[in-house]
């Protein structure tokens, strides 16, 4: 039968390859339904999911919002922001006000690594974790696995480079645990200061060097630096690590092959990627923002397809 071995998606780590398989050939479908000229279907019309962001986000939020409206669902929105929270409130309490107003699902994003996990055990709705701090940010790696696979027709057997800020990267642990359970090989790059240490546990390459890693890879995946999850300096300067580990055109047309180009965004171009590189044949961005929502769409009505039947 069609349903996830999970009732809540609180990270890759707990997913099947069977049910990664089992989104992508439902976000298939999707990506159909979000060509047409009218993109929406009924199918959630008697769902009401909340988004709950207690950090900062513009794209996962609309995306989501745009996934949630697509499936016809009712949805409350939430900003930490300007909510009880300010005043004390616990997540607990927080939820339990929301899911009160009769809401199936929340989807969630929380500073703290376990946020989604913790909750998913107190609170009857179902959860989606749209990013725990630096832990898990599961419907990213789905998006970006997808988006591989649609490129190059499989994400088996390819050799996937992540570049940059693996330390404070939620995505980066996501990706790894995704790509692995689709056979993929990864490799992680950058400085020895933003490597963490149980890199080598995790069965991955680790390189300080890119242009190795570019040789080695079929897929880059050049991450953001989180300076805003640095309280201390891990290189000398912004200049000086994009003049070590920033792509540039150059650099891809050094190659004897046509490498494939991520970011989860934002970019902060001229940083890890040239603008030339950003905007290129060979970069896939646009494409994972188009896949986000699918994915998004297909994890959602999954996860939805369970109400009511436990």
């Amino acid at each position: 039968m069609d349903r996830l071995s999970v009732d809540h998606l609180i990270g890759i780590e707990n997913l099947t390859r069977e049910d990664i398989q089992l989104i992508f050939k439902t976000a298939d479908s999707f990506k159909e339904v979000i060509n047409r000229p009218i993109k929406k279907v009924p199918s959630l019309r008697d769902i009401t999911i909340a988004n709950l962001f207690f950090e900062n986000s513009t794209r996962t939020r609309l995306s989501f919002e745009l996934a949630e409206k697509r499936l016809s669902a009712d949805i409350v929105n939430f900003s930490a922001a300007s909510s009880s929270v300010k005043k004390g409130e616990t997540l607990v309490d927080t939820v339990n006000n929301i899911l009160s107003m009769k809401v199936d699902m929340v989807v969630m994003r929380h500073p703290n690594p376990g946020a989604a996990k913790f909750l998913s055990e107190r609170v009857d709705a179902k959860i989606v974790n749209a990013g725990d701090g630096t832990h898990e940010h599961p419907t990213q790696a789905l998006l970006d696995s997808y988006s591989i696979r649609e490129r190059l027709g499989a994400v088996e057997g390819k050799k996937v480079a992540i570049v940059g800020d693996i330390l404070h990267s939620r995505v980066a642990l996501s990706n790894i645990y995704c790509l692995q359970k689709l056979g993929a090989e990864v490799m992680v790059c950058g400085p020895t200061t933003l490597i963490p240490r149980y890199m080598d546990q995790l069965g991955v390459k680790v390189e300080h060097n890119l242009q190795k890693a570019i040789e080695w890879c079929d897929v880059a995946n050049m991450l953001r630096i989180q300076l805003e999850r640095q309280d201390i300096k891990y290189f000398p300067s912004l200049r000086e690590y994009s003049m070590q580990y920033g792509l540039t055109l150059d650099m891809l047309k050094s190659l004897d092959k046509e490498i494939v180009v991520m970011h989860p965004g934002p970019i902060n171009r001229g940083v890890e990627i040239t603008s030339d590189v950003a905007d290129s044949d060979q970069a896939i961005i646009l494409d994972q923002v188009e896949n986000g929502v699918a994915v998004r769409m297909a994890v959602i009505y999954l996860l939805a397809a369970q109400i009511g039947r436990q």
